[in-house]
């Protein structure tokens, strides 16, 4: 092999774009402008906890508690937690391999069918637009805690120039951000955590709380029947989704990596630890420290009518411990966690957009980028859309925020659930084709069975979503349309590009496991440290892929 440095190391092979240099024709860069590869390995690492840590775990775990109670609540963060972890490994593996702008959408368009990648490029592109808005809300939500009369499009406007600030400053100065907002939000939860134990056993406060919130009427599953008891904790999971939203940003950050083949793996190895830690164990804390009867809960039924905006569950058992000043300190923490996770959505929201106009499903204006490597086009489109913001004075930002959490839940769904087809379609063509998985710098534990329950899994709660929604009572038409309006989004895209362009599934034989890739990898099965025995991992019984991983 010829000496690489670092910064070329992972340039595209010619193979990437063979028609162009065929023709004579301009090359992707010259046509559109050239990305930046400015993100470094530590930049992934914390990105891939940063991006699973933000408004949702700090502001909507509230909503959880309230909507299913304490166990209620936790199974349902077990339940997307096990489920966002085999979507993580899935995308990882694809992602090291062949580390593209478009990430899954790109997949699902090379791996299944063309109008596939179409449907999830628009329902992602969909998903993070509205998460700008959630963002920006939940900004102006956190300062009401302070200012409770502030109006809501003052804290809109000045989070939506930030934001837009950082994002034209390029991906070198986005990653060397969120590197730090994770840092302080990973401080965060582990301080979160300690405090609540401390509270819990009455260490601090008013005393000792153990596990009575989990005996008080309704608890600890909310519901009168089984059957309500079954729908709330599925239905819940919804604010679950909104929580880990942003772990599949590893595999949209591979496209810009220095060096993805090693990066990617690094990044998401220890995710089932981190999801442990920073979801599963603060949602628990939280179902201890407070009950579902708290009426500062987001969403709670027990707020009465004229109650002040809805407070962090963070906030709220910070000022529980009777810390001076502890309360506020959390919610200024808050205030950057909010930051960060709106800088990662309008990341992931423009990138795709990028990657879509460059791969001609949207105008090849957004595929353009600046100097910088910054999409103009697609950040304007963004900054449009995430003016919604403003209608939370006319609505009320809860009732905003809420109907933005529920709108973007079927898309997420949607989107994994396809991850999960892509990974299953992505090594029936590798094993067709006669490749090694020796030749993957990462391979996703327990395939193929992760994918499978990962599948079911976003069955049975997109059966129990569309359930609860047209069951309700009172029947709310609002509420069925927030549930199922990304569904609508999704197919519909799908079906007008295969009818359009008479798409069909791409043969296993003819699926393009090569354009993109990586010089550094092309025709070597070395290029990364690969276990041994690592390419037989898909021949291991499942009890030795347990042991293996744990170990």
């Amino acid at each position: 092999m010829a000496d690489y440095g670092e910064k070329h190391e992972y340039e595209e092979d010619s193979v990437a774009h063979p028609h162009h240099h065929q023709s004579g024709g301009p090359t992707e860069n010259e046509q559109f402008g050239e990305v930046k590869r400015d993100l470094k390995s530590r930049h992934l690492q914390m990105i891939a906890i940063g991006g699973t840590i933000g408004t949702g775990i700090f502001l909507s775990s509230g909503g959880s508690v309230a909507g299913a109670g304490p166990l209620g609540a936790l199974i349902s963060y077990t339940i997307v937690g096990t489920m966002v972890f085999f979507i993580v490994t899935s995308l990882g593996e694809m992602a090291s391999y062949l580390p593209l702008p478009g990430a899954f959408s790109t997949f699902g368009a090379r791996f299944v069918d063309p109008a596939l990648g179409f449907g999830l490029g628009i329902g992602y592109a969909f998903q993070w637009i509205i998460t700008v808005t959630i963002e920006v809300t939940a900004a102006g939500m956190i300062l009401q805690y302070w200012w409770p009369n502030l109006q809501m499009w003052i804290p809109a406007l000045v989070f939506i120039v930030i934001l837009v600030g950082i994002t034209l400053l390029g991906v070198k100065a986005f990653g060397e951000l969120e590197y730090w907002f994770a840092m302080i939000k990973v401080l965060t939860c582990i301080v979160f955590i300690i405090v609540g134990i401390l509270v819990d056993v009455g260490a601090v406060g008013d005393g000792f709380i153990g596990g009575k919130n989990w005996h008080i009427e309704g608890a600890p599953i909310v519901g009168e029947t089984a059957r309500d008891r079954t729908v709330n904790i599925f239905t819940t999971c919804v604010w679950a989704f909104f929580s880990f939203g942003g772990t599949e940003l590893v595999g949209i950050t591979a496209g810009e990596s220095a060096n993805p083949g090693k990066a990617v793996p690094r990044a998401i190895r220890h995710t089932f630890w981190r999801i442990l830690l920073f979801y599963i164990l603060t949602i628990m804390i939280i179902g201890l420290v407070l009950p579902y009867t708290e009426e500062n809960l987001l969403n709670s039924t027990f707020a009465s009518v004229n109650e002040a905006a809805p407070i962090a569950p963070f906030t709220i058992i910070f000022k529980m411990a009777k810390l001076p000043g502890a309360d506020h300190a959390i919610n200024a923490v808050l205030l950057t966690a909010v930051l960060s996770a709106g800088q990662s959505a309008f990341y992931a929201s423009t990138r795709t957009l990028m990657a879509m106009g460059r791969e001609g499903k949207m105008p090849a204006i957004f595929g353009r980028v600046n100097s910088r490597g910054v999409p103009l086009y697609s950040l304007a489109l963004v900054t449009l859309v995430a003016s919604i913001a403003f209608v939370a004075d006319v609505v009320g930002s809860g009732v905003v925020f809420t109907w933005l959490v529920n709108l973007t839940g079927m898309s997420a769904l949607l989107t994994w659930l396809s991850i999960s087809v892509i990974h299953l379609r992505f090594r029936a063509a590798f094993k067709a084709q006669g490749r090694s998985i020796k030749d993957l710098p990462y391979v996703a534990p327990f395939f193929p069975y992760s994918c499978y329950l990962s599948i079911l899994l976003a069955l049975m709660i997109l059966f129990m979503q569309g359930y609860q929604a047209v069951t309700a009572d009172p029947f709310s038409a609002e509420g069925v349309v927030a549930v199922f309006v990304g569904a609508p989004v999704f197919f519909l895209s799908i079906i007008i590009w295969k009818i359009y362009h008479k798409t069909k599934i791409i043969p296993l034989l003819e699926v393009d496991l090569d354009t993109g890739r990586p010089t550094i990898l092309q025709g070597t099965s070395h290029h990364v440290e690969v276990k041994e025995g690592e390419d037989q991992e898909e021949k291991l019984p499942i009890w030795k892929k347990i042991i293996r991983f744990v170990a």
